[in-house]
């Protein structure tokens, strides 16, 4: 079996594309393929999926680390979406004939290079993590950029590759090894934000909400609405449909209701089978039943 690996780069550049551009151009090489950009203008991020070949898949990441260092300066940076650095999160994703502990492996190969050759503190979070409260991504990320620099003084947040200090322009990066994560907003038909914090509130784990689920309130300066930005981090235990309702039920004791969702970069195809085998009440439904699925494995 072929080892197939995803990483996901979330860079904090969404509006400027010649930039995004450059930064982009450097993934393409032999044994990797890149499967899809994705830049917000609100939100002032880009993700970027590609996968491949472990070790081509990790220089990559690399590349891409140190394109959004020498390109972005966060001193100048404003968006909606919380951000500690230039590239803010580099996660590395197992797909096939891959452990999670490869997948670390690499997390850690690659954070060593960035604290070493690009000076940039690396946090290593999720499966890689070394320290139980560096697991989950929003509690590394806290205070964001402008908040690294006194935070990052505290003994208990010293970087594990890199120097002890953020980077004055790219801050500071968490780099490591987790499962599918999908990124899943809905956007609801008013305009006070407060409505959706509320909202995110009720819905996320860290609040007593759905397991597995990250969320914030922001609003949309072009669209002038307000939205629900989450995180679902383990479809298979929280479904795109039980986040979808209740994030419905919610905003209707507010007198509001969805506009719209969005996905933000990938998602597993038996992710959208669970959704249609609830709302269509096909019960066992996977991606076998689909045409395509079938021509690909004749």
């Amino acid at each position: 079996m072929n080892k197939v690996i995803e990483c996901v780069p979330n860079i904090s550049e969404g509006r400027d594309t010649a930039k995004v551009g450059t930064i982009v151009g450097v993934i393409r090489r032999p044994g990797v393929k890149l499967l899809d950009v994705e830049s917000d203008a609100n939100h002032n991020r880009s993700v970027i999926t590609f996968a491949g070949e472990p070790q081509a898949v990790a220089d990559a990441a690399f590349d891409v680390a140190k394109a959004a260092v020498a390109a972005i300066d966060l001193t100048h940076h404003t968006g909606a979406h919380p951000r500690m650095g230039a590239v803010d999160v580099i996660p590395f994703i197992p797909v096939s004939g891959v452990t999670m502990a490869e997948c670390t492996e690499l997390a850690e190969q690659v954070g060593k290079r960035i604290g070493d050759e690009l000076h940039v503190p690396v946090y290593l979070y999720a499966e890689s993590a070394r320290v139980p409260q560096r697991r989950k991504l929003p509690t590394i990320r806290a205070g964001e950029f402008e908040g690294w620099a006194t935070k990052i003084k505290d003994p208990e947040w010293q970087p594990d590759f890199g120097p002890a200090e953020r980077h004055p322009t790219a801050g500071c990066v968490a780099v490591g090894a987790r499962n599918f994560l999908i990124a899943f907003n809905i956007d609801l038909d008013t305009s006070d934000v407060t409505i959706a914090s509320k909202i995110a509130k009720s819905i996320r784990e860290s609040s007593g909400g759905l397991i597995n689920v990250q969320a914030k309130g922001i609003f949309l300066e072009d669209k002038q609405r307000a939205q629900v930005s989450m995180n679902i981090l383990n479809y298979h235990t929280t479904p795109l449909y039980r986040v979808f309702e209740l994030v419905k039920m919610e905003a209707g004791r507010y007198g509001v209701g969805i506009v719209e969702s969005e996905l933000i970069g990938l998602a597993p195809a038996q992710a959208f089978m669970d959704v249609a085998s609830y709302y269509l009440q096909l019960p066992g439904l996977s991606t076998s039943a689909l045409v395509e699925t079938r021509i690909e494995e004749s």
